[in-house]
């Protein structure tokens, strides 16, 4: 009867500790169900790192510089005419003012994009607030002398075509001041700067700006470059323009996105979150699968993969992209997807084709997102997280569980909190089952061995009410197990009476069935009150059975009698309401019992205690073995 009450408080219980720990559960099952996690599907940015970039090298005009090398000189023309003074490699020379002829000059359009197509800005308390990634552009092109505000004045922008998920850019029109227009380029009235990643935007490239004019697209070149960046596990982002007359009439991306001069990339470092790593570990360790999931460049998401532990540096093998995922067939991916760690260059629809891939091979999927695109996959995941600072709406109500402060930590933490509230339903389940068993096993083999019954029926319904509520309901705040996350899930398939549970209720049912009845022969011979003595000793036997089974494989000495203060609690209180029955003249007519002599107490204790002392024996041998295994392995 308790069954369904300790379930629901246990998993409210749980959900309340999860919110203290940024986790806020929105469906109560979800709890429990964590517990049973095979794969946690993760998005990168935010989740794995820190979300607060920074650019850290930016390539232009032939040469890649770190961003702490960067100066800058103002040019009398005009802020945007700014020359970087570049402090390794090769040094520009300023060029002459547009009005007289002089070339484009790559680092003073390459920084003046950065802050223009841009839509972070500053807040009242001069604080910098929008996307981090656009915050951290921002910030290179203010510290290299081209504020967004200033700029905007003489450029503001016009019209713009915003960032999604499957162009992979952004694109901004401006309109072109006078000082920008020479001798060689007299017409154009406004620019358009787009920036998006590496490998879409060669698509869009006809020209490279230098110093020495417009040159033709290397590719070979620029995915060198590239590489190089995106092997320091750096997210590289590229910048072009394009100039106008007017702006279009068709705004739409195929027609302005195109013909692009390219004018430099930023490669920017999202820093990899320190618990991140620590929570991979314990991932591993216990038997749960951690994946990445990205937008960036293959070698950019395997090297911040690598330092979090989520692949070996050298695992190839282990990472897949976007297009190559496009090109399988279901059934080819199913027969990759268990090997895969990270997925790049990933647009938030085929997260859906992972978690059923994963499903289909009989994994436990949990799947993190924020946009309206990742909705369909977290609500086809066993566990949808969306994430409480960056997620949408939309993303919210198709998941089961809010993280609120975005960070991988939190979802292991989860993990490991329905691991803990699944042991313990199944702890009250071999409780209660345990005691009630051996309750069943002595009536009915009582008149087996011409034993009277050792129960009345008010008796017995006092023994449940007093034993299966506040002991039971207090096994719900019991503290987890050490090993807990040293152990693989467990599985969805495994019913509660798995793993000798049910071996267990039946063998240790028949040691406290057959203890009592031989107590009752016992007491019956020595003409003492033994029914008194059994229905106390069975109550207080039960305390003793809720005491043994707080863990199936630690000593309760060596866990700690008051490591659980509510159940603690609450055996004193039962075992003093059971007394009470035993001690109070008023109650002595209401349950057929009689005061207890000291030394039938003491007989009594020693039959409450048979079960407990028969369990931490069995612990004590299972731990010898497994120490014993272990020396061998």
């Amino acid at each position: 009867e308790a069954l369904p009450a300790v379930i629901t408080i246990a998993l409210a219980l749980g959900a309340k500790r999860m919110v203290k720990h940024h986790a806020l559960i929105r469906r109560l099952p979800a709890v429990e169900t964590l517990g049973s996690v095979t794969y946690i599907c993760s998005d990168k940015t935010g989740t794995l790192t820190l979300n607060k970039m920074t650019v850290e090298e930016v390539y232009v005009d032939g040469s890649i510089v770190r961003s702490a090398e960067c100066g800058v000189r103002s040019h009398p023309s005009h802020p945007a005419l700014a020359v970087p003074l570049v402090n390794a490699g090769r040094r520009p020379q300023p060029s002459p003012q547009r009005g007289e002829g002089g070339p484009f000059i790559p680092q003073s359009l390459f920084f003046t994009a950065l802050a223009l197509s841009n839509d972070a800005r500053q807040d009242a308390s001069g604080g910098v607030i929008g996307d981090p990634t656009e915050i951290a552009l921002y910030n290179i092109a203010k510290e290299n002398g081209y504020d967004k505000k200033g700029l905007e004045e003489t450029s503001a922008r016009v019209a713009e075509i915003p960032f999604d998920s499957d162009r992979k850019c952004m694109t901004t029109f401006h309109k072109m001041p006078g000082s920008w227009r020479t001798a060689e380029t007299p017409k154009p009235q406004y620019v358009s700067f787009t920036k998006g990643a590496m490998d879409v935007m060669l698509e869009k490239s006809d020209n490279v700006m230098t110093s020495e004019g417009l040159k033709p697209v290397n590719n070979e070149e620029l995915h060198r470059i590239n590489s190089k960046m995106a092997a320091d596990g750096l997210r590289i982002l590229c910048i072009g323009m394009r100039t106008w007359d007017r702006p279009p009439d068709d705004l739409s991306p195929e027609n302005v996105e195109k013909g692009i001069t390219i004018l430099g990339l930023a490669g920017m470092m999202d820093p990899p979150r320190e618990e991140a790593r620590e929570a991979v570990a314990m991932c591993r360790a216990a038997g749960i699968k951690p994946v990445m999931i990205t937008g960036d460049h293959p070698l950019t998401a395997r090297t911040i993969a690598a330092r979090l532990g989520i692949i070996a540096e050298d695992d190839v093998k282990a990472i897949i992209t976007g297009r190559e995922l496009d090109k399988l067939t279901m059934e080819e991916f199913e027969e990759r997807v268990e090997h895969i760690r990270v997925y790049a260059r990933v647009a938030p629809e085929q997260k859906l084709k992972i978690v059923q891939a994963l499903q289909d091979k009989g994994q436990f999927v949990a799947m993190t997102g924020d946009g309206v695109n990742d909705a369909p996959a977290l609500r086809r995941s066993n566990i949808g997280i969306a994430m409480g600072i960056t997620g949408t709406d939309v993303s919210k109500e198709a998941s089961s569980m809010i993280l609120t402060d975005d960070n991988f930590a939190t979802i292991v933490m989860a993990v490991k909190e329905g691991r803990r509230i699944y042991d313990n339903i199944l702890k009250f389940i071999k409780y209660t089952m345990t005691s009630n068993a051996g309750t069943l096993w002595a009536i009915f083999l009582a008149p087996f061995f011409g034993l009277p019954l050792p129960l009345v029926p008010i008796q017995i319904l006092w023994m449940n009410l007093l034993t299966d509520s506040l002991p039971g309901l207090a096994l719900t705040a019991e503290p987890e197990e050490k090993n807990i996350m040293s152990r693989p899930p467990r599985r969805t398939d495994e019913g509660v009476f798995a793993q000798g549970m049910g071996y267990f209720i039946i063998k240790f049912g028949l040691v406290i069935g057959i203890a009592t009845l031989l107590f009752q022969a016992f007491s019956m011979k020595e003409n003492m009150p033994w029914q008194t003595m059994v229905f106390t000793g069975l109550v207080i036997g039960r305390m003793a059975v809720v005491m043994a089974v707080r863990s199936g494989h630690e000593s309760i000495f060596k866990r700690g009698f008051f490591s659980n203060k509510p159940l603690m609690g609450a055996v004193l209180l039962t075992i003093g309401l059971q007394l009470a029955a035993v001690y109070v003249p008023q109650l002595n007519p209401i349950f057929s019992t009689v005061p207890l002599t000291a030394t039938e107490l003491m007989l009594t204790l020693a039959l409450a205690s048979v079960v407990f002392f028969a369990v931490e024996l069995e612990k004590l041998i299972k731990r010898r073995q497994s120490g014993r295994n272990a020396i061998e392995a």
